[in-house]
């Protein structure tokens, strides 16, 4: 497995894999995603900001990460201050095919890779509070849980934030 920066010829299969992956996040519960979101224009946006990694195993998508410094206004809530620069890891998602091979860690580690090359200290991600998995993973890499928030463009959802300092 390689970590890489993805390019535009990798959205057909990202888009294939979340294709597969909403679905599987309905069926446990969590609707962070649906049809319209995340979609090409979100992943194209990621690739020319240099900020979507990819897991490549045998030349497949294993993995995705956007790697940024995009706060929602909403992280203020949980006592974050938002105007300090922190890596924000958005979109982590795993191919139905590559579970449980580390790729999710793989992606957080890049993400701590990159803040350090940044001199950043800060990483911070959220995720739906129905999603398990990585409720479960977060800590396990030294993420602290800093409370609940809702989303605006996600209304009707909660999602938990976690932080981490390095």
């Amino acid at each position: 497995m390689s970590i890489r920066l993805a390019t535009p010829e990798d959205i057909p299969a990202i888009m294939q894999m979340i294709a597969a992956v909403v679905p599987l996040m309905h069926s446990s519960g969590n609707f962070q995603w649906d049809s319209t979101y995340p979609n090409v224009k979100v992943f194209e946006d990621d690739i020319a900001l240099n900020q979507l990694w990819v897991a490549d195993i045998d030349s497949k998508i294993g993995g995705i990460a956007a790697i940024t410094t995009d706060q929602d206004a909403e992280y203020a809530e949980v006592g974050w201050d938002i105007n300090e620069i922190a890596i924000v890891t958005h979109r982590l998602a795993v191919s139905v095919n590559h579970r449980r091979q580390g790729i999710a860690e793989a992606l957080l580690k890049q993400a701590e890779i990159v803040a350090q090359n940044r001199g950043i200290k800060i990483l911070r991600i959220d995720t739906n509070s129905n999603n398990k998995a990585t409720r479960l993973l977060f800590p396990k890499l030294g993420y602290e849980f800093a409370g609940e928030i809702s989303l605006l463009f996600r209304p009707n959802l909660k999602f938990y934030c976690y932080e981490k300092i390095i």
